[in-house]
């Protein structure tokens, strides 16, 4: 039974600096701070403190912890750690959550604002793939500039399902 599952809060992710994300995120996608879980002027939270929270709990500090959110969409929880050695973010044929898509109701103003903000494009925007190829659909995907993959995802007049499915995705509500 599932009766009790109410859907994704958050979605996590590492970076470098967490101004510099911070102030990306801001500008390319209009992200507000919801809170600070850790700041600079708190004791770093030390991985391997016996706390087994994480699978790699035994790597790096936690230097600073940020939650903000994008539109109505989940929150986005921001992990500024140090630790050595450090990978770059994982690619689309990585295992593990990849990239992350932003729905926007234009494509071209919000690649255009993306990039002004430091993102770089992987193509030219493109349709999107069956079930979301409805008249006006529209994608592509950025780099952040610290290496961490964005979509940029329009789809004006919605989603079709085949008869199999079992649920509907969900869209963000259209401004007024």
């Amino acid at each position: 039974m599932t009766k009790f599952i109410l859907g994704i809060n958050h979605l996590g992710m590492t970076v470098p600096d967490m101004n510099e994300v911070t102030k990306f995120f801001k500008e390319a996608f209009g992200a507000k701070i919801a809170h600070d879980g850790l700041t600079l002027a708190d004791e770093p939270a030390r991985r391997g403190d016996g706390r087994k929270t994480t699978r790699d709990s035994s790597r790096g500090k936690d230097c600073r912890q940020r939650m903000i959110v994008i539109g109505t969409g989940p929150g986005i929880e921001l992990f500024e750690i140090k630790a050595e050695p450090q990978r770059q973010p994982v690619g689309l044929s990585d295992y593990g959550i990849n990239h992350l898509s932003i729905f926007v109701s234009e494509i071209d103003p919000a690649l255009e604002q993306a990039v002004k903000a430091g993102a770089t494009a992987l193509s030219e925007i493109h349709g999107n793939s069956r079930y979301e190829d409805t008249p006006g659909n529209a994608s592509v995907y950025v780099t952040a500039p610290w290496g961490g993959l964005i979509e940029l995802q329009c789809i004006p007049n919605g989603y079709y399902y085949p008869t199999s499915s079992e649920t509907k995705v969900w869209i963000p509500p259209k401004k007024e």
